[in-house]
């Protein structure tokens, strides 16, 4: 595992003609106890990449659906100690990269000097950290270096040409285009302008090109992942798993990877 695993599953997937599917799921919801099943039923589902929320009480990026679900995770007693040694536990099992997205708050609060080797011991290959920016990205280049682990960078719509290039350039594993202005949530519209956005990512990005938030139909899955190179749902999936409508996540999944 590791930064090249990601690339690479993702990379698989688009030389056989399909597109890369990245669900996300909170931990720990509902409980810490039933995660390696929800990892394994996203596994052979054809999950090419996971994205693992790690529940947090100030969610700055993220939509109703996805609060909720880290409230009950938090509730049920979830913490990232937790989730590492469940993911420790079941990491031989585990086939698909899993990507961690956290807020810098849990990892400041479980140290910075170990937190990202007791991440990658784990069987964890990637970072997303929202509510880092890229200036400030010295804060945990010291410790993050150390590992193999890839630190995932969010482009947003709204950037300016200058930094979009510096964010593409910079990420690792995949760079994460941001399809919507605003936080995560189902949409009926898919915006005008992200095919042109996903294009001009392509020019600067050495990795693979995904976009999420508000990606939510098997329709709009096949419309924006031919724009790149697959797409990230997040609070579609959260809400067909806590209603345990597993079939319709499949049917998600391979909307994009069948």
């Amino acid at each position: 595992m590791g930064k090249s695993a990601i690339k690479q599953a993702i990379e698989k997937v688009n030389d056989q003609g399909a597109k890369a599917f990245v669900p996300y799921i909170m931990a720990g919801d509902p409980s810490i106890e039933e995660l390696k099943d929800q990892l394994l039923f996203l596994q052979e589902s054809g999950a090419t990449v996971i994205e693992l929320g790690i529940p947090f009480s100030d969610p700055a990026a993220d939509g109703p659906v996805i609060q909720e679900a880290g409230k009950r995770a938090l509730k049920n007693g979830a913490s990232l100690s937790k989730i590492l040694g469940a993911l420790s536990a079941m990491k031989e099992t585990l086939t698909v990269p899993i990507v961690l997205m956290t807020y810098i708050n849990p990892l400041y609060k479980y140290g910075l000097s170990g937190v990202f080797q007791d991440i990658e011991k784990a069987g964890v290959s990637g970072l997303i950290i929202p509510d880092l920016p890229y200036e400030q990205n010295a804060l945990i280049q010291p410790f993050i270096s150390k590992t193999d682990l890839a630190l995932i960078q969010l482009v947003t719509l709204t950037s300016p040409e200058e930094r979009i290039k510096r964010l593409a350039e910079a990420s690792e594993g995949f760079l994460y285009a941001v399809s919507v202005t605003g936080i995560t949530g189902e949409r009926a519209n898919i915006s005008d302008k992200l095919e042109n956005f996903i294009s001009r990512l392509k020019n600067y990005s050495s990795v693979p090109v995904l976009a999420g938030f508000g990606i939510s139909t098997p329709e709009q899955v096949k419309e924006v992942s031919s724009y790149g190179d697959g797409v990230i749902v997040g609070s579609k999936i959260v809400d067909l798993q806590y209603k345990k409508l597993q079939s319709e996540i499949e049917s998600l999944i391979h909307a994009a990877v069948k």
